[in-house]
């Protein structure tokens, strides 16, 4: 599995198999499943309830917990945010069953920022995460992380996707470091993105399946990438993307679908109360 170097050394894979959305009893059969089929990135959070699945599927899977990078999400802390996001991670690492994570991310740009990133680097001296980052971090608030604090985020998950390509945030991350890792990179199925006629005609010029193009076309762009699905012959399919590449044309293309098709908008007031009602 071909991987990137974040910013203090730790290699982390390309692919990874993210399980939002689905069942912590479900969770485990996929993530067995999906290390079965070759993944060795699994990406959770608190937030998402499935954490025990994930843990109960590496102890099942009898491969060696070095050679499995987890990704888990500290949920927006307010009050005693220093505290509450120390003792969050120990609570994650007691349902993963483990002793410490590959990739701790601050799941939202919100809340008490400072205090939360202040407790995850010291999460990191402890031993606890091998590596800190962010989730859905615009570049102001990002460059503000980075200004008032010593580590540098190893990582920003953020929706990037055909129809929300991120060209600024990608130069960005570039200059500074820090690798840009797709959250819903087949934009969850949304805008009909399958039957997009430019993508299907890319997909059967090389032969490969939309999403295929899709997650390779991000890969070609340097951005890691966390497809989902709880089909054992599609994350075959999700994994199978080096043997290919798009070309100038595919990514001119493709450039031309970028139309700020969002998901979920982290500069929405709507969005944020509604992230705040929501507690991991």
């Amino acid at each position: 599995m071909k991987s990137a170097k974040l910013n203090n050394g730790v290699e982390m894979p390309l692919v990874g198999f993210g399980v939002y959305q689905v069942s912590d009893e479900e969770t485990e059969q996929a993530v067995l499943a999906a290390l079965k089929a070759g993944y060795r990135l699994l990406d959770t959070a608190s937030v998402y309830g499935n954490e025990a699945g994930v843990g109960r599927a590496i102890k099942a899977s009898g491969i060696a917990r070095e050679e499995i990078f987890v990704t888990t999400k500290l949920w927006i802390q307010r009050e005693n945010a220093y505290e509450n996001s120390q003792k969050a991670l120990e609570d994650s690492l007691v349902r993963l069953g483990l002793d410490y994570v590959d990739l701790y991310l601050m799941h939202q740009p919100f809340g008490d920022v400072h205090e939360q990133w202040r407790a995850m680097e010291d999460l990191q001296k402890a031993g606890k995460a091998r590596a800190i980052g962010v989730c859905n971090f615009h570049t102001d608030r990002l460059m503000d992380l980075i200004t008032c604090h010593k580590i540098v985020p190893a990582v920003n998950q953020i929706e990037t996707h055909p129809f929300y390509q991120r060209e600024e945030e990608l130069a960005f991350h570039k200059e500074q470091g820090i690798v840009h890792q797709s959250w819903g990179p087949l934009a969850e199925g949304k805008f009909d993105i399958f039957t997009n006629p430019v993508l299907t005609q890319i997909a059967e010029k090389h032969n490969k399946s939309v999403a295929q193009v899709i997650l390779r076309w991000l890969n070609q762009r340097g951005i890691a990438i966390i497809p989902k699905s709880v089909k054992v012959e599609r994350m075959a399919e999700n994994r199978d993307i080096f043997g290919f590449t798009l070309d100038a044309q595919d990514f001119a293309d493709i450039a031309a679908l970028n139309r700020n098709e969002i998901i979920f908008d982290h500069r929405d007031p709507k969005m944020i109360q509604w992230l705040a009602q929501h507690r991991g």
